[in-house]
């Protein structure tokens, strides 16, 4: 096979966002201010949600959320264990306590493990939309619903993906179903990127309210028009706040790839195709599962080793694929191997087998709007012939000469 180098990522920023950026360093407004308001705009828009916030990171808005929800010592708040750390970090930071569940065959948090965990200090679900396949979330709001908790979307991974036929982070209007907040991610390897970046929506108001003068120090003006009847040199702190808020510079790349969005799901969904269609046939692994009820965002071509019929383990699979010039990344190491969530274990309601077996078979394969069809060939191709070269040996029966 002829070497070439496909890697793990590469962004899709074209001369829209460059120029949007241009103009907005050439406008002297370079903090949060008028695109950053057109950002959340079209942003709600997009989803159909009332109220979207601009943050600088999916950890603020997850943070802001548990916050401005009120959720601190003494609450309890249930996630999954397979999840980059942010998702338990901002539960410590706001004083809860994160208690896991475990997952269901697809990665997702698997919701009869969630209620088996509810007790009187549990106060909310925090469900994460594992890369970007979206979460039972009709179970996880009956639960929320039987239960009066609080729920509260990762969707780091899930820009773009539906849920039973609406975009995820705007529940279900038709129901009335709809999670208490969502956060979004647009960190610079996300479907939608604005280098860092990220967004809190939520249907309530009052919600909404609280996030916004949480998000920039506790402050009761917008940043960037502090009018009053004293003057545009005054405000008042209300509350202890954070620095949350996403600049303008941010935002013209954000506005810019919002409206490529469907673009980049439909070229991720067709590239998850084609590494379907080629590793279909391949004994040794599984693919990136998929629900005939949703739309995937693929931000993660997540394929499954099937390590026993395999003669390397994950790691040597990752360094061989390097070797053919093929990135690739690992998602996630789960949340109870980590050192600092130790003491945690201690609690025996943490034990999350399903996800401590699913791990060690993990490969996130490179899929993103920028590589072409050839490279997915490529990728596949290296995939099957380390697999070729490394599958357990046969016991080969010898009937009439030939072997079987």
């Amino acid at each position: 096979m002829n070497l070439r180098h496909v890697p793990f990522h590469r962004p899709s920023i074209g001369q829209e966002e460059i120029d949007e950026v241009t103009s907005t360093l050439k406008s002297g407004w370079l903090t949060t201010g008028p695109r950053t308001a057109q950002f959340e705009r079209e942003f709600r828009e997009y989803l159909g949600v009332p109220n979207a916030l601009a943050v600088n990171s999916c950890t603020a808005a997850l943070h802001l959320a548990l916050s401005a929800l009120h959720i601190g010592p003494g609450a309890e708040v249930i996630t999954t264990p397979l999840t980059f750390c942010a998702s338990v970090n901002v539960i410590l930071h706001a004083g809860a306590t994160p208690v896991l569940a475990d997952v269901l065959a697809d990665g997702n948090i698997d919701p009869e493990s969630v209620a088996s965990l509810i007790t009187e200090r549990t106060r909310a679900i925090l469900p994460v939309h594992l890369a970007g396949l979206p979460v039972d979330m009709n179970a996880i709001w009956s639960l929320a619903r039987r239960h009066r908790l609080l729920v509260i979307e990762d969707c780091a991974h899930a820009v773009g993906a539906h849920y039973r036929g609406w975009p995820i982070g705007a529940g279900n209007p038709a129901s009335g179903d709809y999670s208490d907040a969502a956060a979004f991610s647009f960190y610079a390897t996300k479907n939608l990127t604005t280098g860092e970046g990220g967004m809190v929506t939520t249907h309530r108001e009052d919600l909404a309210e609280r996030m916004k003068i949480l998000c920039l120090h506790g402050i009761s003006k917008d940043a960037w028009n502090r009018y009053s009847d004293k003057g545009n040199w005054y405000y008042e702190v209300l509350v202890p706040g954070f620095k949350y808020n996403l600049s303008d510079l941010q935002s013209a790349i954000g506005i810019h790839q919002l409206r490529k969005l469907e673009a980049f799901t439909e070229t991720r969904a067709r590239y998850a195709a084609l590494y379907n269609q080629l590793l279909a046939n391949s004994p040794e692994f599984e693919l990136a599962p998929d629900k005939a009820d949703c739309r995937h965002a693929w931000h993660l071509y997540m394929l499954r080793l099937r390590l026993d019929k395999l003669d390397i383990n994950r790691a040597e699979f990752i360094s061989l694929l390097r070797e053919r010039g093929v990135g690739t990344s690992v998602h996630f190491i789960p949340i109870p191997l980590h050192p600092f969530f130790a003491p945690h274990l201690q609690d025996g309601r943490n034990q999350t087998p399903a996800a401590l077996a699913l791990y060690p078979r993990l490969v996130s394969l490179p899929l993103f709007p920028a590589m072409s069809e050839e490279d997915v060939v490529y990728v596949a191709g290296a995939v099957k012939e380390i697999a070729r070269e490394t599958r357990k040996a046969k016991v080969f029966a010898v009937s009439g000469g030939q072997l079987k």
